[in-house]
Order: C-alpha cells, then structure tokens, then sequence
C-alpha cells in the first residue's frame, strides 16, 4: 500500500518533538518465497518515469533509494540494500537520497545531509535506524539527534551550526525536487538510472523489490551497450 504524504513545513525542534517512530510508508510486502521471474513487466513491477530525471553518476549507472528515517520499512530494507550494493559491479552507483516530504521528513533529510557534510554518513546511516527503530532513543528536539552523533564522535556544536547551514538547506532543496521529479510518494523506493521507478512488490517483499532492480540495471546496461546511429 502506498500512502500520500503532506508537504507543510514545520519547526525542525517542534517535528523532532513527535513521535521519532513516526512513518507513513508502503506497508511492507510478505518475505515468504516467491518464483523467480526472469522478466518484469512495466505498470506491474515498474514505472517508466516522463521525462526521465538527469542523473549524477557520469558513466555509471545511478541507482537511487529514497528513503526516511522516521520510516520503519526502510530500516528493515537496509540490511537487504546494504548486501544488494555489495554485489554490483563498478558500473552501478547506489545513492541515496532522503525523501523531504515536509515536517519530519525534511527535519531527517537536513539530519542526513548533515552527516553527508561532516564525512560521517557511511559511519552513522544504519545506527540512526538502529538507534530510532530498535533501541527507540528518545528524540525530543534536535539537541537529542546531536547528541547520538555526538556518541559517534562528531563535536555537537558542529553538527548544530552544520545542520542549520545553507548548504544543507540547499542540498534538501534539492532532494525535494528530486522525489517529486521521480514521482516518489512512498518509502523506501528504488529509482533507476532516472528512468524506472521500482513498485512495491505484491510478493516476494524486499528481495523480489531488489531482483526488479536488477531486471532494470541489466536493461539500462544493455542500452548504454548498443551502438550510436
């Protein structure tokens, strides 16, 4: 099921006085094993995106997940998409791109781009989901989200100033226009190449979700193979 987000603004301290487990996302699709298949079928299993959406990879192949970290569904993804990108090869680039649907969403986008900024993204993505959706931290203002990266060593009056800068603000800006251009309503989604948004699998959950990634990764890789007329 896929749900509609709103697109007001709030206060980042007055959101992170919420619920930090807070999420409208796709329900998650049964785990239970499904038959393979070897062909996805577009208006099925994915949308074709128009116009296409430029992507920032160069040469590679630029795989986007959006994704939240109110968002329940996405932190049980993470461990699928974290074996997932292992397996690529140098061709394929995974990003990942927060879902700035407003309120609470954009107040974790700024939090993600934050860590982005400070080069502790690779360190802090997965313990954030762990810290919010399995230990259930208490998040009360954004002082308290300082206070886990703190715990990560980064200086606390860093993050704050950082998390207030506009770089941040532009790069949530621009994450915004991103989902909206990809169609995104709904976390976690799996974008490809710009061209083909993933839908949530009726079967087969998250592994069958990551087979029609790569349907479409060999489909783009074949493409970019074909000779120029």
């Amino acid at each position: 099921m896929t749900f509609r987000f709103p697109r007001s603004a709030l206060l980042l301290a007055a959101v992170l006085s919420l619920v930090a487990g807070f999420a409208v996302a796709h329900e998650p699709a049964s785990e239970k094993a499904a038959a393979p298949r070897t062909e996805f079928v577009e208006g099925r299993d994915y949308i074709a995106i128009d116009p296409p959406v430029q992507t920032r990879s160069g040469k590679q192949i630029e795989v986007v997940e959006v994704f939240g970290y109110s968002c329940p569904h996405c932190a049980n993804f993470a461990p699928y998409l974290n074996r997932w990108a292992k397996e690529q090869k140098p061709d394929v680039k995974l990003e990942l791109v927060p879902a700035a649907f407003g309120g609470i969403w954009d107040a974790y986008a700024r939090v993600y781009y934050t860590a982005v900024t400070m080069g502790v993204a690779d360190l802090t993505h997965d313990a954030l989901f762990e810290a919010l959706h399995a230990e259930r931290i208490p998040v009360r203002n954004m002082d308290d989200i300082a206070g886990f990266y703190a715990g990560h060593g980064v200086d606390k009056a860093q993050f704050m100033s950082t998390i207030e800068s506009f770089p941040v603000g532009d790069k949530v800006s621009d994450a915004r226009q991103r989902v909206l251009a990809y169609g995104v309503d709904g976390t976690p989604t799996m974008v490809v190449a710009g061209k083909y948004r993933v839908l949530a699998p009726r079967e087969g959950g998250f592994s069958r979700l990551l087979e029609v990634v790569d349907f479409l990764v060999a489909k783009e890789r074949e493409e970019q193979a074909r000779p120029v007329r």
